[in-house]
């Protein structure tokens, strides 16, 4: 099959567990680019949160950011579509949140937005102050993210994290059947939860569609829930090796973990032989 586009989620996926992309990755990438292959980038992340890996992988392509909410051209620093969260669903949200004792995490505008920091707030917040200034992600502490509601353009999503995971499965039930809102698991301790329709799959579709192609001339690369939507209707849908059971007995084919170079060996298969370009 001649593919022509390779979607790759980040976490757990093209990141090792340090946040950095495997060296085999970014060369069979660059390859691929060379030889026509358009490579984009489909995250749950901020499109704020992305810098270090878009610039790092040079991609020309814009970024499908937090599961399929919004399309964002890195270029021109702007959202080219998007299906964003009304403040009332928000707020509906942030009283159900309240109510469960749940925390949330308020992507909106270019900041994640909070009112306590959580372990997960924290540690991504450790990981950005270790990245140069102008690639690092902006969180914001608020004293109610239902004011901060009122003060922003866009809610793109809301990220939810807790210890108690059966907890957190009960509440994402409590969304689904009092807001229909889409709930998708994107970490083992993390729902996010945005407008209803918003999808990876559906998002790289409609782009993919836009530059005159299919879902079946695309590779996707994941590794969770929140993937699945692109995997299963990719023309070939690549699972992890450290994805959880369903992911990967619902993928085309499963490869090593993040770790290892999986998605190196795939991508020089289908678009090209690092080897023969070195010894040009």
């Amino acid at each position: 099959m001649n593919y022509k586009v390779i979607a790759l989620d980040l976490d757990g996926t093209l990141l090792t567990p340090e946040k950095t992309i495997l060296p085999e990755s970014l060369l069979a990438l660059q390859q691929a680019r060379k030889l026509g292959a358009k490579v984009v980038i489909v995250t749950g992340r901020h499109h704020v949160a992305i810098h270090p890996f878009y610039q790092a992988l040079a991609l020309d392509t814009p970024a499908i950011c937090c599961n399929g909410t919004l399309l964002y051209d890195y270029h021109e620093k702007r959202v080219i579509a998007s299906d964003p969260l009304q403040p009332h669903q928000a707020n509906q949200l942030i009283e159900l949140l309240d109510a469960h004792n749940v925390h949330g995490l308020m992507y909106a505008d270019d900041a994640m937005m909070y009112t306590k920091p959580t372990g997960h707030i924290i540690r991504t917040e450790n990981w950005a102050k270790s990245l140069p200034e102008s690639q690092r992600p902006v969180f914001r502490q608020v004293n109610s993210l239902r004011e901060a509601t009122h003060e922003v353009d866009a809610i793109w999503k809301f990220a939810l994290t807790d210890t108690d995971i059966v907890k957190l499965q009960n509440f994402t039930q409590v969304v689904i059947q009092e807001l229909g809102l889409s709930c998708e698991w994107s970490w083992h301790d993390q729902v996010d939860i945005a407008q209803s329709g918003n999808s990876k799959g559906q998002r790289l579709a409609q782009w993919v569609d836009s530059q005159g192609l299919s879902m079946s001339d695309v590779i996707a690369f994941g590794d969770n829930y929140n993937d699945l939507s692109m995997l299963e209707t990719a023309g070939l849908g690549v699972a992890m090796g450290n994805a959880v059971d369903e992911i990967k007995a619902r993928a085309d084919k499963v490869i090593g973990n993040n770790t290892e170079a999986g998605i190196a060996e795939i991508v020089n298969q289908y678009f090209a032989d690092v080897s023969a370009f070195q010894n040009q």
